[in-house]
């Protein structure tokens, strides 16, 4: 049973979490990544990490968090378009599995099939039967996903009306984020309550033992983004492999010459700073 925290519980919780604190625990688990990343790529693991959730509701700035101390050959992140005429001839999940995991790989699904169950069908993308056999034939794929070894966790961000409208405002007064406002998120909130009927919908139907969902509240950025990533390193299990001593090698003074005097007469940007 997916179990949802009680909304009026959550409006009486802890204040906004401070930028100091925030910062002090968010460099621990970073840490602890880095960690979990050298685990992954000695045991060959493969991870799919996929977001969901409103629009607004984090899910950027959350994924940054994870991946801004990672290596990007590790921890992968896709954000697909929207699907080409040749890719809408495909097989629904096609364009997804061509960018599952190798051995040693993190992929973060900066949304995914799940598309289906919620932009597609509440703008009339997809048919209803399309969505309905989506939600039963979903678990069945994912359990195959499972089985093959891969480790699948599902997240979904759930930010609230009022916090949503609030970034949506904060979106259209701040020039480097309008480009965050299109159409379609202009439609999804005039449309709340499709998404949220939509949202039910789908983690009904999705919410399996192999491949269950886990909600985060969102509400709070700076909690969210921290309860998260505590919440994937507790899910992907590993431990810290032993330090290699490092040391820098001393630098040949073979073929010395001034390699500074060889770039004068070239082009430099103009030091404006």
């Amino acid at each position: 049973m997916l179990r949802v925290p009680d909304t009026a519980r959550d409006e009486l919780a802890a204040p906004r979490m401070k930028r100091k604190d925030y910062e002090k625990q968010l460099r621990k688990l970073q840490v602890q990544l880095c960690d979990l990343q050298e685990w992954v790529k000695a045991k060959k693991l493969r991870v799919i990490i996929l977001f969901e959730g409103r629009d607004a509701a984090g899910k950027g700035g959350t994924i940054k968090a994870i991946t801004e101390k990672v290596s990007p050959r590790v921890f992968r992140v896709v954000a697909l378009p929207a699907p080409s005429d040749r890719e809408k001839s495909q097989l629904f999940l096609q364009r997804y599995v061509s960018h599952f995991p190798a051995g040693g790989e993190i992929v973060i699904f900066d949304r995914s099939w799940y598309n289906r169950a919620g932009v597609e069908y509440v703008m009339g993308f997809c048919s209803r039967e399309e969505h309905d056999r989506f939600l039963s034939l979903c678990p069945q794929i994912e359990k195959y996903v499972v089985d093959g070894g891969i480790i699948l966790i599902k997240l979904w961000l759930e930010v609230g009306m009022a916090e949503q409208e609030r970034r949506f405002k904060a979106r259209i007064d701040d020039p480097v984020r309008q480009w965050k406002l299109s159409p379609m998120d202009l439609e999804s909130y005039r449309r709340w309550y499709d998404y949220s009927r939509a949202r039910d919908l789908m983690l009904k139907a999705t919410n399996s033992k192999h491949a269950p969902w886990h909600i985060i509240r969102s509400d709070d950025k700076r909690r969210a983004r921290l309860n998260c990533i505590a919440h994937l390193l507790k899910t992907i299990p590993f431990k810290r492999l032993p330090d290699e001593r490092i040391r820098l090698p001393k630098r040949s003074a073979k073929g010395r010459y001034d390699d500074q005097k060889s770039l004068r007469g070239l082009t430099f940007v103009t030091e404006r700073y």
